[in-house]
């Protein structure tokens, strides 16, 4: 059975995206099979891997509620055993009519567990909130992890989403662990991302991730092409950062 990740963090533009769709990409380059779940209604992911979310007649949405299985939304990637459940603009709306429903937190992870045996690693990419569609993201990971940016509000609101995490350890998936930190957008000529990396070693003893994600902008470009950084630009600092994330989480497999 495959592992489930999701991707986490309620601040936007800590390179939560970036870290989902380029952590799936070098997982499926090093032979594994990688379904990556955009649960973002920004569907950046979608977009980062190539799938124009506008033209989409169906996507995580119509599995959510009820109207497709995900086998039916699932697409292949431009990567060898890379697979995408795509968000589309309807996703939106998701949030409100999933209120309504009968195990209103639990919808994706019964969904993600149809197909779960068939992926070594199911990337989940959600909301930078933390909405009815974050707590489906955490109840349905085995584990989460959270890019962190290294500049000075990084760390404000990250206990409010451990407080979240605790919650649903306590109430809802009491299985559901914490795979560490991943300090991204890390500028080394500035003395307050060394600050920052520091002070995430006393949140996470001993779980922040030895790799670390530059600040970078071939990373930034990459999705505009609608690529991967493996993909656009294999050779850059911000391609080896996450090769080297990849091979850290592989190596939790032994």
């Amino acid at each position: 059975m495959g592992k489930i990740i999701s991707v986490v963090n309620q601040k936007g533009g800590v390179g939560k995206t970036t870290t989902a769709v380029n952590l799936g990409a070098y997982l499926a380059y090093f032979g594994r099979q990688v379904l990556l779940v955009d649960v973002d209604p920004q569907a950046n992911a979608t977009s980062g891997l190539g799938v124009d979310h506008r033209k989409l007649d169906k996507g995580i949405y119509d599995a959510l509620i009820g109207k497709n299985s995900l086998a039916e939304i699932i697409k292949r990637t431009l990567q060898n055993n890379y697979y995408l459940a795509p968000a589309t603009l309807a996703l939106a709306g998701a949030a409100v009519e999933l209120i309504s429903m009968e195990g209103r937190e639990f919808r994706l992870m019964r969904l993600l567990q149809d197909v779960k045996a068939d992926y070594d690693y199911i990337i989940i990419d959600g909301p930078p909130s933390l909405g009815l569609l974050t707590v489906n993201s955490l109840v349905a990971a085995d584990e989460i992890l959270i890019p962190i940016q290294s500049e000075y509000y990084a760390l404000e609101g990250l206990s409010q989403l451990l407080e979240t995490i605790f919650l649903i350890q306590n109430n809802l998936k009491p299985s559901l662990g914490i795979m560490g930190a991943v300090v991204t957008m890390f500028d080394r000529r500035n003395r307050l991302s060394e600050l920052v990396k520091n002070e995430l070693h006393q949140y996470f003893p001993n779980r922040v991730f030895n790799s670390i994600v530059p600040r970078s902008v071939r990373l930034a470009e990459a999705p505009s092409y609608g690529r991967t950084i493996l993909q656009y630009d294999p050779k850059s600092t911000g391609a080896q950062a996450y090769e080297a994330l990849a091979k850290e989480i592989l190596a939790l497999e032994k």
